[in-house]
């Protein structure tokens, strides 16, 4: 699976959906300007130890992102969406994108992919969720729908045992 935010603006949200993405094995796509720098104290708060087991990639623009990702199954998170995140199909290596925190994806390229754009159900006359809790949401089920992609090992207690 892949993760794409598209000029992220909080370091927290990113820390915390980098942690997600180390947890699950997937890939974090971050595309420039970010509103941080990748060293922020912040991001590696939010990130904890996780952030050295991350597959992240940067792009300079979403352009530059296209030019570098042609052909992937790409999916656009929006609140402005027709389809929910439960009406798709994901494949086992599908990109999902979210928009910064401030304006979310451009709806210039959000017409130009009006079949690929997915959101989560909500009140209307709310805004919308916070960006982490989103990926979160989106990316356990695309997951959940691909027998979540070898996730499955047992829990473990860390002074008993299960019986």
């Amino acid at each position: 699976m892949n993760i794409v935010l598209l000029e992220p603006e909080i370091p927290s949200n990113t820390g915390n959906i980098g942690r997600t993405c180390a947890a699950t094995d997937t890939s974090l796509h971050l595309i420039r300007p970010l509103g941080f720098s990748t060293d922020d104290k912040s991001l590696k708060r939010a990130g904890l130890d996780y952030w050295k087991y991350l597959d992240v990639k940067y792009y300079d623009s979403y352009a530059d992102y296209i030019e570098k990702n042609p052909n992937v199954q790409l999916y656009f998170a929006t609140t402005k969406a027709e389809k929910t995140y439960a009406d798709v199909s994901y494949e086992p290596d599908c990109h999902i994108m979210f928009g910064k925190e401030s304006a979310g994806i451009p709806e210039e390229i959000l017409v130009e992919n009006k079949s690929r754009c997915i959101r989560i159900p909500m009140l209307e006359d709310k805004r919308s969720l916070n960006l982490s809790n989103s990926a979160a949401i989106i990316l356990y089920e695309a997951l959940r729908q691909n027998d979540f992609c070898g996730l499955l090992k047992k829990g473990r207690l860390h002074r008993l045992q299960w019986k």
